[in-house]
């Protein structure tokens, strides 16, 4: 049984353009899959969809062989603590504490006016500690620097205790040594935990380094879907365009 499973998935925002058409994806437990396509290709969109931060217009998604479409309520939410998520950019309340940032993963189970318990204190830190940034619990997030502040983003993604890891472009308004550094605590925490993770990125090199797999997708379609090594020079043309050159 796969662990999750995108059936035809179909988003239309405006009834005319397809931003996601007809796309199938498989999961397993386990697997690092990379999405890989120019911006406005529907990365983006497909995993918004995945966690019903937007209403797809058509296909199914199957979480454990079970429609998510349908969900609602505490059922949702539910299927949403199993689902973190990683945004390009970061998403943190700048004006507060790391630890206040990372303890709102917890939210999913307290509820917005729900008091933080010492477990949740010590789980925050933990994550911290596992992020490389375990001094850093009082600093304000705005002090922090790009790469930190993802850090911090991961780190509070992990207290929703995930079975899956959405990574939304994690690295790309950041320079590749960092890019580099947060795609290895995201491998870490793939191998290690056996979190699945499906992260969009635009570079094959990164994909080669930490995918077992790559769905590529252009203008909404899939356009490949196999080996991060299978993406040979021409592949990389068809995908990105015939001007592209491989990074």
């Amino acid at each position: 049984m796969n662990q999750l499973d995108v059936v035809s998935l179909k988003k239309t925002y405006d009834q005319k353009y397809w931003a996601v058409n007809d796309v199938s994806l498989e999961v397993k437990q386990g697997d690092f899959i990379i999405l890989l396509g120019l911006s406005g290709s529907g990365k983006s969109t497909l995993l918004r969809c995945i966690n019903r931060l937007i209403e797809p217009s058509g296909g199914d998604i199957l979480y454990q062989d079970k429609s998510i479409i349908p969900l609602s309520g505490l059922e949702l939410r539910q299927y949403r603590r199993k689902i973190a998520m990683v945004f390009q950019q970061f998403n943190l309340v700048k004006n507060l504490s790391v630890q206040t940032n990372v303890l709102t993963g917890r939210l999913g189970y307290h509820g917005v006016l729900g008091k933080f318990t010492k477990t949740d204190l010590e789980l925050a830190q933990h994550n911290l500690e596992r992020v490389g940034l375990a001094n850093f619990g009082k600093r304000v997030v705005k002090q922090l620097s790009g790469g930190q502040q993802q850090r911090v983003a991961i780190a509070r993604a992990l207290m929703q205790e995930p079975e899956v890891i959405l990574a939304d472009e994690p690295v790309a308004s950041l320079d590749p040594a960092t890019a580099d550094s947060i795609m290895q605590y995201l491998g870490e925490i793939n191998r290690r935990d056996g979190i699945s993770v499906i992260c969009s990125l635009h570079f094959l090199s990164l994909a080669r380094r930490y995918g077992n797999r790559v769905y590529a997708l252009k203008e909404g379609r899939s356009v490949f879907e196999g080996m991060p090594q299978d993406i040979d020079e021409q592949r990389f043309k068809q995908i990105y365009g015939e001007d592209a050159q491989i990074i």
